[in-house]
């Protein structure tokens, strides 16, 4: 897990055996932004809801890709995050579509060098990201 805010964590695929460790950490929910069609039928949002909801977590599914990286989609996460009764863990491939959909989602809440900054804290270097977080922050 890395983490990007003091409640907000990203990470790359989760494996169903993780489940008991999240809890223990301290996260009660977690967001899958990952696409099934990405995964094999172990790692799919199914095989891993069944074993983070066994560990007694929240768990929701909310695929992206560039297509479905919508303003919709981000204030959704941006939702699930805010009301979250704890840390949550959003993962994906490798970190970095969850990383994006949060900072798109802070983009006006946040200043931009804030928002890059948590990014890069996390390890993920979204600075090619600044002329639309700028421009989504001036609205």
């Amino acid at each position: 897990m890395r983490q990007i805010t003091e409640t907000y964590f990203v990470s790359p695929q989760i494996e169903p055996s993780f489940a008991e460790e999240l809890a223990a950490s301290g996260v009660t929910r977690v967001i899958c932004n990952r696409p099934d069609a990405e995964v094999p039928p172990g790692l799919q949002a199914a095989a891993i809801g069944d074993a983070v909801r066994a560990a007694g977590l929240e768990f929701i599914e909310l695929p992206l890709t560039h297509q479905t990286m919508t303003p919709d989609n981000v204030a959704k996460q941006a939702q699930l995050i805010e009301e979250a009764d704890g840390a949550v863990l959003a993962y994906c491939a490798s970190g970095t579509r969850s990383t994006v959909v949060w900072a798109l989602g802070q983009a006006g809440k946040m200043s931009t060098d804030d928002i890059l900054r948590a990014a890069a804290a996390g390890g993920y270097d979204l600075e090619g990201m600044r002329g639309t977080l700028d421009a989504i922050g001036g609205r």
